[in-house]
């Protein structure tokens, strides 16, 4: 159904008007508006030094961009990182892309980057989300009450991940 592909400098004015969409933003913890000059920035001075991996999520076919996936925070002496995920339109939602999408990135993740554990942070109330990071394979961790204040409002995260099964590693 999809693919990944390393994002490029052409896929900026998709993430930002993706990132920017009232229907992406209020599923993430950062409600800051992007820019085009930041999110080349973050490409730069993030991606490129291997500090974050992001893939653009595609169809399989057309190749047209669905979204973006990514670990963050990447952590080569615990071998850990920060899992998220954004799907850019209304009609790539509630596909199953979501899940594939995690199910790619988290191979990519053990495979090629050599983690050893994959983190994501959501909103208590992303509920949809949350049971696709499960059918992923994420595990609930734990949820931090009244973590972040969003337009003055508290909310919670859930902690979430999974870990390399051990029978796996080289």
């Amino acid at each position: 159904m999809i693919y990944l592909r390393p994002m490029t400098e052409e896929d900026t004015a998709d993430i930002v008007a993706w990132r920017n969409s009232p229907d992406v933003r209020k599923s993430f913890i950062y409600q800051e508006d992007f820019t085009p000059e930041g999110h080349l920035r973050w490409l730069h001075e993030v991606v490129q030094t291997g500090r974050a991996a992001q893939m653009m999520i595609c169809e399989e076919g057309s190749g047209r961009a669905l979204g973006s996936v990514y670990i963050r925070d990447i952590d080569h002496i615990h071998h850990k990182g920060e899992y998220g995920i954004f799907l850019g339109t209304e009609a790539a939602r509630g596909r199953g892309i979501g899940t594939e999408a995690a199910r790619l990135m988290i191979a990519y993740g053990f495979e090629t980057l050599g983690l050893h554990r994959i983190y994501l942070r959501a909103l208590s109330e992303n509920a949809r989300a949350i049971r696709s990071y499960e059918k992923a394979g994420f595990i609930k961790e734990g949820c931090l009450k009244d973590d972040v204040c969003i337009h003055g409002e508290y909310k919670d995260i859930v902690w979430m991940a999974i870990v390399r099964n051990n029978t796996d590693e080289n």
